[in-house]
């Protein structure tokens, strides 16, 4: 079993930034692609980026790309997603994600491939 929890979001004006966190413990010793999803009020859960386990991966949604960048430290245990030039399109509630993988390398950018869910940090963008 892994747990997650993300830290970092908070209220901020259009275009600043934010970094939010996610640290994972428990069953670390296995291999995880790490995902970074949203959900605003009223719309479904949506991918927003991806990492692989060896971090040399990665994969955007097209809204994000360009603007937010995910990173991850492997000896901490966390993953991390940069968050730029931030909209009020971008408020929603951020829920870092972990899938058991194979490879090294391999990307997830489905909701249904992840095994692990934190309980999400809640992101909000004025004008």
């Amino acid at each position: 079993q892994v747990q997650l929890v993300e830290s970092g979001g908070g209220l901020v004006q259009a275009g600043d930034s934010l970094r939010l966190s996610c640290v994972s413990s428990g069953r670390t010793s296995s291999k995880y692609a790490m995902g970074w999803f949203r959900q605003a009020p009223g719309k479904e859960r949506e991918f927003v980026a991806t990492i692989s386990w060896s971090g040399s991966g990665t994969r955007y949604a097209d809204s994000v790309k360009g603007r937010f960048t995910i990173s991850r430290d492997n000896a901490k245990n966390t993953v991390y997603l940069q968050m730029n030039s931030l909209k009020p399109e971008d408020t929603a509630v951020y829920y870092c994600a972990g899938s058991r993988v194979l490879y090294t390398n391999t990307v997830r950018t489905l909701r249904s491939d992840y095994d692990y869910w934190g309980q999400g940090t809640q992101v909000t963008v004025s004008s």
